[in-house]
């Protein structure tokens, strides 16, 4: 059935080519891939830098925000555990890794 389409298609006017090629097609994705680059995958790398080095940064005293919103305040770091006091005499240690931002003043 597809070939009686084809069969019935006007020919292509004399000395052109049928199917425009591979590189037509070139360009418009390499700049379909740019916009995508600069718009989602640098951005995202940025924001992944900062959470990295904020990460790093923590010391004892800071307040800060886990990942699952509980509000605390550095007691103690070692290696990747840290020490939240999130009210008189309750404690508890999460991984580094889940602090999700500092906040400033309590």
């Amino acid at each position: 059935m597809l070939d009686l389409a084809f069969a019935m298609a006007p020919p292509p006017p004399d000395g052109a080519e049928g199917g425009g090629g591979m590189l037509a097609l070139l360009p418009p994705m390499i700049m379909m891939f740019l916009i995508f680059y600069f718009i989602v995958i640098r951005p995202q790398q940025k924001k992944q830098q900062e959470q990295r080095k904020m990460v790093s940064d923590l010391k004892e005293g800071d307040n800060v925000i886990t990942m699952s919103g509980i509000h605390g305040t550095i007691k103690k770091v070692k290696d990747d555990i840290v020490t939240l006091q999130i009210a008189d005499n309750v404690r508890i240690k999460i991984e580094r890794s889940y602090i999700g931002k500092t906040r400033e003043g309590k």
